[in-house]
């Protein structure tokens, strides 16, 4: 039987809708374009100070610290990828190694001991000689250093590009499915701006919620007191350098470890022969974790370090800081002179800056072995 084009055009036109309106399985979905950041919240104490370091261009973002922290723990970053930002910052040891100077993927030990990340928000100079300006910046060292990750950023961007969980997360983070030099930067320091150690119990007794020991107390006076003996004040001299509740004044000091000087320190940077033998004075919150101590890792243990400032200081190192030179418990003292009870109850104190929470906060671990 025959029929008129007439008669089948309706027939063709519904199966033609049909056939739009069904979905075809072999076809994958559009991917999402949609570009929404959202702003990630920082949960900060009171008993902390509010100047943080934030770069216009970088804002913390949920997405970009999930990127941060699973680049953080990727060992593609490395040469060989068998090395990650987390082999020398183990959040255990509240991101450091325990090793007096670590090792990179050749093997071969590193210039200097690997220094803990905590509260990197409030800091804008970074590494034992403020030699990185911001923690973008920072980012970037570990990876190109022969001594260390020994990759080049090229090679970093093109493999993270062909790992098929970056692509959309990236995406997600700053709005480019594009691996860049500069995103993965960027998103290292966002990761690294949310390790925040505010819950030891140092942090409790500022906000009236723990108690002291009458030891711990005294310990914290010691430590924050400058010692003027001739007025009948003793002090540890600490808070000179390590003070405000960041327990760091983010100054640079040459603090009388050597005669003559290995290593320039700020003074390898700057040019400045005055600055030769200055180092960081880093954070001291987790300090009973972050063993050994000094930007080489000489002293194992705090009463070690305490050592050194009361009885072993060298009184003759060029450039020793003024407020170190000058400080001692007895008149005219080239050392602190402390007893052996004030040592013991500065170190009492030093282990109330200890944060466990931070050191087990899933938000910081490990995304791979999840």
């Amino acid at each position: 039987m025959m029929y008129s084009v007439k008669h089948l055009l309706p027939v063709f036109l519904l199966l033609c809708c049909l056939t739009a309106c069904s979905s075809d399985p072999d076809i994958p979905p559009a991917p999402v374009t949609e570009y929404k950041p959202t702003p990630y919240q920082l949960n900060i104490p009171s008993t902390l100070p509010r100047n943080f370091v934030i770069p216009p261009d970088n804002p913390l973002t949920e997405e970009g610290v999930v990127l941060g922290r699973h680049l953080f723990y990727d060992n593609k970053l490395s040469g060989n990828n068998t090395m990650s930002c987390a082999t020398c910052h183990q959040q255990q040891l509240a991101f450091t190694d325990g090793k007096s100077l670590s090792f990179g993927i050749q093997r071969m030990p590193t210039k200097r001991s690997t220094m803990s990340l905590a509260n990197m928000l409030w800091f804008s100079q970074f590494n034992w000689d403020g030699s990185a300006t911001g923690l973008e910046a920072q980012a970037r060292g570990p990876i190109e250093d022969p001594l260390e990750m020994h990759e080049t950023m090229v090679n970093a961007v093109n493999k993270i590009q062909r790992t098929p969980i970056y692509p959309p997360m990236f995406f997600k983070a700053f709005g480019d499915s594009t691996v860049s030099e500069e995103n993965i930067l960027k998103a290292l320091a966002q990761f690294q701006r949310t390790l925040i150690s505010a819950n030891s119990r140092y942090d409790r007794y500022l906000q009236s919620k723990e108690v002291f020991t009458p030891d711990e107390v005294e310990g914290m006076r010691l430590f924050m007191t400058h010692p003027e003996p001739g007025l009948g004040i003793r002090g540890g001299n600490c808070g000179d350098c390590h003070g405000g509740t960041l327990l760091s004044l983010k100054g640079f000091h040459n603090n009388g470890l050597d005669y003559t000087f290995k290593d320039n320190g700020l003074g390898a940077i700057t040019g400045r022969e005055t600055d030769n033998g200055k180092f960081k004075a880093p954070t001291l919150r987790n300090i009973a974790l972050t063993a050994p101590y000094m930007h080489d890792g000489r002293f194992k243990t705090l009463e070690e370090v305490l050592d050194h400032y009361n009885e072993h200081l060298i009184y003759n190192s060029p450039n020793l800081d003024p407020l170190i030179k000058e400080a001692s418990n007895m008149p005219n003292g080239r050392t602190l002179k402390l007893t052996p009870d004030e040592k013991r109850k500065i170190i009492l104190f030093l282990h109330t800056l200890t944060d466990s929470t931070f050191i087990q906060d899933e938000r910081f671990s490990n995304p791979f072995t999840k």
